[in-house]
């Protein structure tokens, strides 16, 4: 069977990593591809889920009993091993669950440490085996209100305290390296500046005022989380942190922000899913605009640098409703 990869994940990882970067990962990718298939006992492929992620490859396999799954591939730069590690403490529990690690080729991982910035940083590491999902079929299938509902009943079984000794980052770490991306973008169209200005400064104001430090999902939205068997719905992908609760929930108020922008009355719809994702999930409304605002906004510069200038517009755009 080819892996080839989706030309969605080709786009995307050039534009997170650089096209040399993205291209000397990718040319590696086939021989990662097959000695992940390799390492395990009678892992058979049957083909690429397509259109697949952003930052990822995966294969859908089968298990020499017969048992669907799917393997992932990812570059060390995305973190597997801490994905690993976050699906393994939730172990099932409203998440996409980790089947035997040794035989997804993953014994690399651990050589990709917090300074891996490069896709190709380390050409054995990114190896997951996961049950396998209905891909095809995510949140964002289901009309807005009863996707809303899923999604927070979701979210809240993945807010458990993190495992003992855990390499995750906080909020306040990672938030803080988004500020620097930040601060260039401000500085280089002048116009963002008032928009990065109040960001930051509700950052500043919520990290001082930070009490919780639960295991976060990270990257939370409608499309993270598909139709299984063992559930009706599992969250994937997770970009794994500890903090507080509504940092987590930020990104799901921005789910289909290029819907509200495209209707009438876009702004009050997007205040009025604060208040009720808030009150639905009993965190604090100042804490959880707060959160939207900064993560709107990094998204919306992040998206403009890398050369993604209609979701960077339109991020930028729900920001300023706020």
């Amino acid at each position: 069977m080819g892996c080839e990869p989706p030309r969605r994940l080709e786009r995307a990882l050039g534009e997170m990593y650089g096209d040399a970067a993205a291209a000397d990962w990718l040319a590696g990718l086939p021989g990662l591809t097959e000695r992940a298939l390799t390492a395990g006992d009678g892992l058979t492929a049957e083909r690429v889920a397509a259109p697949g992620g952003r930052s990822s490859l995966v294969v859908l396999v089968r298990r020499a009993d017969g048992t669907p799954a799917a393997l992932k591939i990812a570059p060390p730069a995305a973190r597997p091993d801490l994905e690993r590690a976050a699906l393994e403490h939730w172990n099932g529990w409203g998440a996409v669950r980790t089947l035997d690690a040794s035989e997804a080729g993953a014994s690399g991982s651990d050589a990709s440490g917090p300074g891996a910035s490069e896709p190709g940083a380390d050409d054995a590491a990114g190896g997951l085996l996961l049950e396998r999902l209905h891909h095809e079929v995510s949140l964002r299938s289901l009309p807005e209100a009863k996707a809303l509902l899923e999604a927070a009943g979701t979210i809240r079984r993945l807010w458990v305290e993190p495992p003992a000794g855990h390499g995750f980052e906080t909020v306040a770490e990672r938030t803080a390296r988004q500020s620097t991306g930040m601060r260039a973008a401000a500085e280089a169209d002048p116009e963002l500046a008032p928009l990065v200005e109040a960001a930051l400064a509700a950052r500043a104001e919520l990290v001082e005022g930070a009490s919780e430090l639960l295991l976060l999902h990270g990257n939370f939205r409608q499309s993270k989380v598909l139709s299984g068997e063992r559930a009706p719905w599992l969250t994937v992908g997770p970009e794994p942190l500890v903090g507080e609760r509504a940092y987590d929930l930020a990104r799901l108020v921005r789910d289909r922000a290029e819907d509200l922008i495209a209707a009438s009355g876009g702004p009050v719809t997007a205040r009025r899913r604060v208040k009720k994702l808030a009150e639905s999930l009993e965190v604090d409304q100042a804490r959880l605009h707060g959160w939207t605002l900064f993560r709107a906004v990094e998204s919306g510069t992040r998206a403009l640098a890398e050369g993604r200038r209609q979701m960077g517009e339109v991020n930028l755009e729900f920001a300023g409703w706020l």
